[in-house]
């Protein structure tokens, strides 16, 4: 079994490859090439634990199982990641163990690769000014994520952590964008034609009423109960939502209170991505609508990452090598 460092997959992975790997991943399973993605989920003191489970069938078939710790006051308590933990990629034909993975560099690399995939086929082409609400490592590589499909060129930066804010607008800056700290949310959000949400929030903070038509919104932090970044009336017809993944989104993710409060009646109607990158449902088809995508993160993404990074690794002679059975 090959194990793999945070360090061994910056080497083996750059963020494009994220990116169409995760494109490939929701192709697959909309076509019906994927095992069934399955979530656990467990609070604990402070944090978190999220177990994601699922397979794709590709060159060869691959079953990824990954288990992360999610601790958003460490950077600041412990200094240590507020996202630690490690995925196990298995032959899926065999169920031999092929690779132990650091999780977070996978983790927060495949979910702005999946805010990239959404925005190109969901956003205004055109797209130039983007809010982002949390400016942690997640938000550097969300911004990232837009900028490598749609031309941003100004950014607003929210953070309830002032510094945080500022920290990613000086980032922004040096990048050559035009970047701001956002000190009224209300109207970063009407300014701009994309705004990402990647916060651990329980509460709303984003309203409909703030969003002009054509907006694209990638709501990234709902990815377990509880967890809220839009007001629920945000996914109300006639705004368009699109999920990663239909049953987990309803369990987890923005549309679990849109549910609840009877704002969207048949979630059966909505789309996944997937059903869009492969051809089966169109993409964005006016320059008015409100796209919302509700990503919650997807045992499949890893899945794709992980497969791709093992293939390098074993190329490229990158890792260590360890044999469970000695």
């Amino acid at each position: 079994m090959l194990l793999l460092s945070r360090s061994d997959l910056a080497r083996v992975l750059a963020f494009d490859d994220y990116v169409q790997g995760v494109e490939e991943a929701f192709r697959l399973h909309a076509q019906g090439r994927s095992l069934s993605p399955q979530l656990m989920h467990v609070d604990a003191l402070d944090g978190e634990f999220h177990a994601k489970g699922g397979g794709l069938f590709l060159e060869r078939s691959f079953f990824a199982l990954k288990a992360n710790g999610s601790f958003f006051r460490n950077p600041v308590t412990h200094r240590l990641p507020a996202i630690q933990g490690a995925i196990l990629l298995f032959d899926a034909a065999t169920g031999v163990p092929l690779a132990l993975l650091e999780s977070g560099e996978i983790t927060v690399q495949r979910t702005g690769a999946a805010t990239a995939v959404a925005a190109r086929w969901l956003a205004r082409p055109c797209s130039r000014v983007a809010t982002i609400c949390g400016c942690g490592r997640q938000g550097h590589v969300q911004l990232r994520a837009l900028r490598h499909v749609l031309p941003i060129d100004c950014v607003h930066a929210w953070d309830a952590d002032p510094a945080a804010a500022e920290t990613l607008a000086t980032a922004a800056r040096s990048a050559g964008l035009s970047a701001h700290v956002a000190s009224d949310l209300a109207s970063a959000v009407a300014a701009s034609d994309v705004v990402v949400t990647c916060t651990p929030s329980r509460h709303p903070f984003v309203r409909r009423v703030w969003l002009r038509a054509g907006t694209f919104v990638a709501a990234i932090g709902a990815d377990s109960p509880g967890k809220q970044e839009l007001d629920a009336d945000v996914l109300a017809p006639p705004a368009r939502v699109v999920v990663d993944l239909l049953g987990q989104a309803s369990r987890v993710g923005e549309l679990q209170h849109a549910l609840t409060r009877g704002v969207v009646p048949d979630a059966s109607q909505l789309t996944e991505l997937g059903a869009i990158v492969s051809g089966q449902c169109p993409g964005r088809q006016s320059d008015d609508e409100v796209i919302v995508f509700d990503a919650t993160g997807t045992a499949i993404q890893d899945v794709a990452a992980a497969a791709m990074a093992y293939h390098r690794a074993v190329r490229d002679r990158v890792g260590m090598d360890w044999d469970p059975r000695a």
